[in-house]
């Protein structure tokens, strides 16, 4: 595969610094509500210039604008970094735009960029430029394959896909399909972290049961992020083999189409159809507690925002960040290197424990999660408005 991400101690950093010159965080000081990052106002003092942050899309996850942005722009302003030293900025799925928001911002004086890359090619392309004008890069969420970034910081993509793959093993028994015919479904392959999430849940979970039988394969999608593709994947495949009946969809918001197409086309009853997700949206959350998604993979974007952003002030400040932030490393196959890393943990997320994790966390907003029809699954799984 193109990469695997490893959890370790130590990692180079951009210049030596003693202990008690910088904050000394882990990847377990991050909360909810953002208290950790006060600790960086020093820091962010000793550094000069702007953070720049290129998110890549608005499709492929709601992510990038409901919870990545804001919990960016939290971080930074917790962490004393003024407003005229934040730059958010997103590509609009356009490989173009990304590199010209990257240009400009290095242009105007960013000293870190923070980028989730459309694909390699655009993500080569603006650590390259970076390089050249002396300016850190971080990729953030997704590693460029043959990039000169400095960091990489990510939830732990490998336990993403097997999350995946576990879970819907699992509701695959518990919901009772006794000779599963399984559709794998794959990210879109210009994303580098589908290539991980796929060697999770494929490689190291579902091949062994396809190979003794257990399950029969029914086939690989091309892969994509985008929903209306993705349902259209399905529907060939499912024209193909009508007797599909689970499903490893690679996200929440691809699996929605899917999930509506089941219900509404071919009146699939609750907990007979396993299918699985990532990103805990809250269209994947509810479909989790109406019985139609296993469960979805939790990855807590404050965690990461907040990881990314200590990591940024790390380098603008010119100081080495600490082994306990920088906990692992990712091989980048193209590049043949690896890369230092900070590797965050995700969470598998069910009925069952959405209260304790998803709720908890007011990841999404009760209100939200349990309006209109949902009241009840929501009841069921001792969800109420406090």
């Amino acid at each position: 595969m193109a990469m695997i991400a490893s959890a370790c101690g130590g990692s180079p950093g951009s210049s030596s610094t003693s202990s008690r010159e910088s904050p000394q965080v882990s990847t377990r000081s991050f909360t909810h509500d953002f208290s950790a990052m006060a600790a960086f106002k020093s820091l962010t003092a000793a550094g000069r210039g702007s953070v720049a942050v290129i998110l890549p899309d608005v499709t492929s996850s709601t992510r990038y604008v409901e919870l990545d942005a804001p919990d960016l722009t939290t971080a930074m302003t917790v962490a004393g970094l003024s407003a005229g030293d934040q730059i958010v900025q997103n590509a609009q799925g356009n490989d173009a735009i990304q590199l010209t928001d990257a240009e400009v911002d290095v242009t105007k004086g960013a000293r870190v960029l923070l980028v989730d890359p459309l694909d390699s090619g655009v993500g080569a392309e603006i650590e390259n430029y970076a390089k050249s004008h002396g300016v850190a890069v971080i990729d953030y969420d997704r590693v460029t394959l043959g990039g000169q970034r400095s960091y990489y910081v990510s939830f732990d993509n490998l336990e993403v896909g097997q999350l995946m793959g576990r879970g819907l093993a699992n509701c695959i028994s518990s919901w009772h399909v006794s000779k599963p015919n399984v559709l794998v479904m794959r990210g879109a392959v210009t994303d580098s972290s589908a290539t991980i999430f796929y060697q999770g849940y494929f490689d190291d979970v579902l091949q062994p049961s396809f190979t003794t039988g257990q399950y029969r394969d029914l086939g690989i999608t091309a892969g994509t992020w985008d929903p209306s593709t993705a349902l259209s994947e399905f529907e060939n495949a499912y024209t193909a083999h009508p007797d599909i009946d689970a499903a490893l969809i690679a996200n929440d918001e691809t699996a929605t189409p899917i999930i509506s197409y089941l219900r509404s086309t071919l009146h699939v009853a609750a907990k007979t159809f396993p299918t699985t997700g990532q990103d805990a949206t809250l269209s994947g959350l509810q479909n989790v507690l109406t019985g139609y998604q296993c469960g979805t993979v939790y990855k807590p974007i404050y965690l990461e925002a907040q990881a990314a952003v200590a990591l940024a002030l790390y380098l603008r400040a010119h100081r080495s960040p600490p082994s306990t932030l920088v906990n692992g490393t990712t091989k980048d196959a193209t590049g043949h290197v690896l890369v230092p890393s900070v590797l965050l943990a995700p969470q598998w997320v069910t009925a069952a424990n959405m209260k304790d994790t998803i709720v908890k966390d007011n990841f999404v907003p009760i209100s939200q999660l349990c309006s209109g029809a949902y009241a009840s699954v929501c009841a069921a799984a001792g969800i109420k408005a406090a």
